[in-house]
């Protein structure tokens, strides 16, 4: 296994190379949110160092999992470094704060988590990551196939659990699925067995737990540490090996959505994501070793996608480093169309800055600390 090359390295590398077209990464590589992050950071060594005859220069950051930290590391890149583009953060907070950043500077980001900009906000914003509708949809129809009717949820304290209750709260009634309790917990907290109890009280048909990552693990574990019975789904947020280390045999039965990229080698060939998520799969366990594989380093991986298709027609319009080229690369990447990535097909248009359709989601279940496919769609 080799060791994970220092961002220092990166940017001297680049450097070296008289790079012209920089890439600012804000990543969360320490904090609640490093399980995501730190396969983010590694990607960097398989990004490409030039896209049409430019060089590429890549700035990474981390902001430690924290919002302020964040929009200090993204204020800096657009100021001190004058980055071309801004990409991140790993979670849905600190993309919020990057994003604010990126409408001041006029800089298109593209967040690595599925943060969606309030209403009127999105035009330098761009998402990579699926939407929570996109997956939560793929849920409640196994829910309804396996009779679920009543449904607990146990949530992050903050945007994204609140987004996915959010989202639940539209698709559950109509599936004729009732949500009995709306429970919290913080990234960081160590205990949430009074949630738990609560939940149990309430006796769902089954749980979800919004939550991403290793912490996704906690409530799923003192769940079935309690004697729950019932089916717990999860977010594609929790897709890591982390999780599964962590959660181990108490996993098993776990159902959530995932990108295509986390069954890679169990897609049909027809699959459009089968070629690049195998070739970013291989690449990457090649760098870091066997079954070190993470969905959230293939964000990064599919952002740069975007960015590469973009950026030789925006090149017929201005160099980097200037305004214009910002906004000619911000045109271009807001007119990708049917470009395959690790996971899915991008099409985006001034009305849908994330591009996803239902060939971006596979169902899959937990054994033994392994991914069962369930079903993906072509």
């Amino acid at each position: 296994m080799k060791p994970f090359l220092p961002l220092l390295l990166v940017a001297a590398i680049s450097t070296a190379a008289q790079a012209d077209l920089t890439v600012g990464v804000v990543l969360s590589t320490t904090g609640p949110g490093a399980s995501l992050g730190i396969p983010e950071r590694n990607t960097v060594s398989l990004l490409p160092r030039e896209i049409a005859g430019q060089a590429v220069k890549y700035v990474v950051l981390d902001d430690a999992s924290d919002s302020t930290a964040a929009a200090k590391n993204a204020r800096k890149l657009v100021s001190e470094n004058q980055v071309d583009l801004l990409i991140g953060s790993t979670t849905v907070p600190t993309s919020a704060a990057v994003a604010q950043i990126a409408r001041e500077s006029r800089t298109a980001q593209i967040a690595l988590a599925p943060y969606t900009p309030p209403s009127g906000e999105q035009q330098w914003i761009f998402t990579i990551a699926q939407t929570n509708a996109l997956m939560a949809e793929a849920l409640i129809e196994h829910m309804q196939q396996a009779g679920v009717k009543t449904l607990a949820y146990i949530g992050y304290n903050d945007v994204w659990g609140e987004d996915w209750h959010k989202v639940l709260s539209e698709l559950a009634p109509a599936a004729g699925i009732t949500l009995v309790r709306d429970e919290r917990f913080n990234r960081t907290d160590s205990s949430v067995s009074g949630q738990a109890l609560k939940v149990m009280g309430s006796k769902p048909d089954a749980v979800l737990i919004g939550a991403t990552g290793t912490p996704a693990a906690l409530p799923h574990t003192e769940l079935r540490r309690l004697g729950y019975k019932g089916t717990i789904y999860h977010t594609h947020g929790a897709a890591n090996s982390a999780f599964l280390r962590i959660g181990d045999k108490a996993l098993n039965g776990a159902i959530l959505p995932v990108g295509p990229v986390v069954v890679w080698d169990k897609l049909p060939e027809s699959h459009p994501s089968k070629a690049i998520a195998s070739d970013y799969a291989r690449r990457y366990e090649a760098e870091y070793g066997a079954g070190s594989l993470s969905p959230f380093g293939a964000y990064l991986y599919d952002a740069m996608r975007l960015v590469e298709n973009a950026v030789p027609v925006a090149l017929q319009t201005a160099q980097p480093g200037s305004a214009e080229f910002r906004q000619s690369l911000r045109d271009q990447l807001e007119k990708t169309k049917e470009v395959a990535g690790t996971h899915g097909v991008y099409s985006l248009s001034p009305s849908d800055h994330f591009g996803h359709d239902q060939r971006a989601r596979a169902l899959v279940s937990v054994q033994d600390q392994q991914w069962v496919l369930l079903h993906a769609p072509e």
